[in-house]
Parts: structure tokens; C-alpha cells; sequence
């Protein structure tokens, strides 16, 4: 039998992760939300998973225009993610955000440590989420700190010179 959603949300606020915003576009339609559930799948040919609840106007974008931009948020992005993470916001989360438009059409948001633009080449149904499969067609990386997510909290990293 397995564990209940509050002893699977406890267990999985122990493991520390980046703060992504996935963004997608569909025809003169963007939209974008934070999302957690973001990792490397392969290297040959470079692949990228990401979790997306079922329903929200992001993952139906995504499985509209079959293409995703990931930007991995920077120290100083907080706001961002609360406004892509908010429902408040849902419908003017890209006011006020600069970003650029990627080969797939994906928004690439300015000020992201990175920004990697994806073409989906496999979907799997996964409970309550979707799990897109993407290859990246395009990446930028910046020498920002990243955002960091822990025990329901934004953490800052301290870095340490190389000796």
C-alpha cells in the first residue's frame, strides 16, 4: 500500500531542488508556471523530463504546441516564481517579465541562470501529472546563482572560493 499525499509531500520537502518556471506557447498564447519536478534524462541525444499537473493552461500548451522552455531561476528571481506559482496571477504572470522567444517559440525568461528550449519527443501519463520527455534544441547559461527550494522554503547557497 502506498504512503498518503502528506507523508509523500514531507519526504519529498527533504530534497533540496532548483526552481525552474516551464514555459510554453501556443499560437498568440503563452503562459508558464513553477515547477520543481525538472531533471537531465540523457546526454546523447540531450533530453530533459518535466512533471506537469494534469489541467493546468501550461501542460495544455504544451501538449497544443510540443515544445517547452525551461529557465532555471536565479537567487534574485523569488518574485517570479511565486507570481508563476500563484492561481492570482495565472492570467498576468508574464506582465512585467522580460524574456526573448526561443527557436520553438517557447518564452525564455531574461535573468534565468539558465534557459534551455525544448522540442517534446515523448509524453507519458504519470497519476496526477504528465511527464514530458524533451530534447533541447538550444540552451544559455549565466553566471548566476541559482534559486534554491528546501523544507518549504527558498534557501541561498553559500559558496565557497576553491582553494
Amino acid at each position: 500500500m502506498a504512503i498518503g499525499e502528506d507523508e509523500f509531500r514531507h519526504s519529498l520537502a527533504a530534497w533540496p531542488s532548483g526552481v525552474t518556471v516551464l514555459t510554453s506557447r501556443s499560437g498568440d498564447r503563452i503562459h508558464g508556471m513553477t515547477v520543481s519536478d525538472f531533471s537531465g534524462a540523457s546526454l546523447s541525444p540531450p533530453l530533459v523530463a518535466v512533471c506537469c499537473q494534469l489541467g493546468s493552461i501550461t501542460t495544455d500548451l504544451i501538449a497544443e504546441s510540443d515544445c517547452f522552455g525551461v529557465n532555471v531561476l536565479a537567487a534574485d528571481q523569488v518574485e517570479i516564481s511565486n507570481r508563476f506559482a500563484s492561481k492570482k496571477y495565472e492570467h498576468v504572470r508574464f506582465e512585467t517579465v522580460p524574456y526573448t522567444v526561443g527557436l520553438t517559440g517557447s518564452p525564455l525568461l531574461e535573468g534565468a541562470v539558465v534557459n534551455l528550449d525544448c522540442k517534446v519527443v515523448s509524453t507519458y501519463a504519470a497519476g496526477d501529472h504528465v511527464i514530458y520527455l524533451g530534447q533541447v534544441e538550444s540552451s544559455e547559461v549565466h553566471d548566476r546563482q541559482p534559486l534554491v527550494y528546501w523544507k518549504g522554503g527558498y534557501r541561498e547557497m553559500r559558496i565557497e572560493e576553491d582553494k
